[in-house]
């Protein structure tokens, strides 16, 4: 897999900075988000079907729910990553993570179709940043009102995980 760089913090929205000191700074972060995939994987089959309801305290999300965001924000920053690769100067909007969560349905559906789905959606994801010339990772784009770079975008996806997957540990398996 292809070597990234780990992105300085001149290419990351300060928000952005819980996420990227999450993931090893080794430029194997495509290897990370296979290895962090496989875990999740293993993780949600582990469970008990009624966990998956459970919510840790009134208002937070379901396991089933964390997982459907956890493919939207891939889904959502990969393609900020296409557009940014492919040098694209507009700025792209943002969005709501507690909308996308309330309507995505998530408690509804089956644990096998929702890890298909987050299967599918890494596997794309890793198959985009390795196909990627090295010159496009710098490259900086803009989006509800930050900068980013693609290979901070990268990053993003696999340190995002990280934290959610430590709040699961924390919150929802003790």
């Amino acid at each position: 897999m292809k070597w990234i760089d780990k992105p300085g913090r001149d290419e990351y929205p300060q928000y952005a900075e819980m996420y990227m000191r999450l993931v090893p700074g080794d430029g194997r972060v495509l290897h990370h988000l296979e290895t962090n995939g496989k875990e999740i994987e293993n993780l949600y089959l582990s469970l008990a079907p009624g966990k998956l309801l459970y919510r840790y305290a009134p208002g937070k999300w379901t396991l089933k729910e964390i997982l459907v965001h956890l493919i939207d924000d891939e889904r959502i920053y990969t393609y900020r990553a296409l557009r940014f690769a492919r040098n694209e100067h507009k700025e792209l909007p943002g969005f709501n993570q507690d909308d996308f969560v309330q309507f995505s349905g998530a408690n509804e559906r089956e644990l096998l179709n929702i890890l298909e789905e987050y299967s599918a959606v890494r596997k794309a994801t890793i198959s985009f940043f390795n196909g990627l010339p090295d010159e496009a990772f710098t490259r900086i784009g803009r989006t509800n009102e930050s900068r980013a770079s693609v290979r901070a975008l990268a990053y993003h996806i696999a340190g995002h995980e990280l934290h959610h997957l430590t709040i699961i540990k924390e919150k929802y398996l003790k």
